[in-house]
């Protein structure tokens, strides 16, 4: 394997305050790696210290095996694009992406044949001449790529680059970034608030959280096996409960934990980490793991009562908004479009279920970090 960007417990702090702290991470060639967290989690100053924006207090970063230490921005291996992009508006399309290599002194016939190629690359051949207010949001989006990756960076490096699109034009430019980053086969470092963005593009993403990473992993991994109350409540939705475990028992070669709600309700479900009967933890339960007026011959199920709220339409994201019986906890049941719950309306008394497996559940800490070294995806 070889590794584009290491990232070795990397330290920033500002004056008493801590952006970044302790953080490391490997992103092998050729991947694409988000970072995700919320706005002042410290993922952009991450980010600045990789381009050469800012030096870590303390800490390691290299690229393609060198260190970066003292290296400025305009000698490192790596290219940024920010959310507005910062096209040139009096330049066309092609002298915008040629802008570096006129810089270099490139030669002018290297530049052109280049610079068409990278217009092949992205998509838009032809559009040389074509102004920058001439383009649709998505294509400035490519032509700011390009530009970027005309000077060949080691690493392409995005902040948060579709924040400022529509939600139509951002699930569109979702999809065409990953084609494009696996059709360039460079390495994108991408910067993120929006899961979504996340799950759907990325190899694996780290969530990150008061300036460190809560968790590394595959985007399908963050989302079935969160390892910390935060990841599962940042990534995807879901339904949290308090509760308390009342006894452990071995089923099936499988430790599984009876647990009680202050509502009152007792459930079961899989034990993942280390429970003793008595602690207090919190429930994780995703709104596609419920299922509503499950069939009375189905074993093993977790039952219990639901009154609706209101049924919030969203197309196939439809859900039903519920509370517990004699409870002010609300809960959120996705609504499957086959037209089976139609006859569900607000007032209703409804039974649902949920499998023992479907459930999270982490023991209530003050203090979740851990400081595990290295982390490779």
């Amino acid at each position: 394997m070889q590794t584009d960007l290491s990232v070795v417990r990397v330290m920033k702090k500002f004056q008493d305050f801590t952006a970044v702290d302790c953080v490391s991470f490997d992103v092998e060639k050729g991947k694409f790696f988000s970072i995700l967290g919320p706005s002042g989690c410290g993922k952009t100053t991450l980010l600045r210290m990789i381009s050469g924006f800012f030096e870590p207090t303390s800490g390691t970063i290299e690229i393609n095996g060198r260190n970066m230490a003292g290296i400025p921005p305009n000698k490192r291996p790596v290219n940024l694009i920010f959310q507005n992009l910062a096209l040139f508006p009096m330049m066309n399309v092609g002298q915008n992406i040629a802008f570096g290599l006129e810089r270099q002194g490139e030669k002018r016939h290297v530049i052109q044949t280049k610079t068409a190629q990278m217009l092949e690359r992205v998509g838009l051949p032809g559009f040389e001449k074509k102004k920058v207010d001439q383009l649709s949001g998505g294509q400035r989006q490519r032509v700011a790529i390009a530009r970027s990756l005309i000077l060949e960076p080691a690493v392409l490096l995005l902040d948060e680059p579709l924040g400022a699109l529509d939600l139509k034009l951002r699930e569109q430019m979702k999809i065409e970034l990953k084609i494009l980053q696996t059709q360039v086969g460079t390495t994108f470092v991408y910067i993120t608030h929006d899961q979504s963005e996340a799950l759907v593009m990325s190899d694996h993403v780290a969530v990150m959280n008061k300036g460190r990473f809560e968790q590394v992993d595959t985007p399908r991994n963050l989302y079935s096996k969160p390892s910390t109350p935060f990841v599962a409540r940042f990534v995807g939705e879901n339904n949290q409960w308090d509760a308390r475990v009342i006894s452990l028992e071995e089923h099936q070669g499988r430790q599984v934990a009876a647990i009680m709600t202050p509502e009152g309700n007792q459930f079961e479900a899989l034990v993942q980490g280390q429970l003793t009967p008595g602690d207090e933890i919190d429930l994780f339960l995703r709104p596609e793991a419920i299922v509503l007026e499950p069939d009375a011959a189905i074993e093993g199920l977790n039952r219990f009562f639901i009154i609706v709220r209101s049924i919030l339409f969203d197309g196939a994201n439809s859900r039903i908004l519920a509370l517990l019986p004699e409870s002010d906890r609300e809960i959120q049941i996705s609504l499957p479009q086959t037209r089976q719950f139609d006859h569900i309306a607000p007032g209703d008394r409804v039974e649902a279920g949920w499998s023992p497996e479907s459930g999270m559940m982490f023991v209530k800490e003050k203090n979740m970090y851990k400081d595990a070294g290295t982390v490779t995806p």
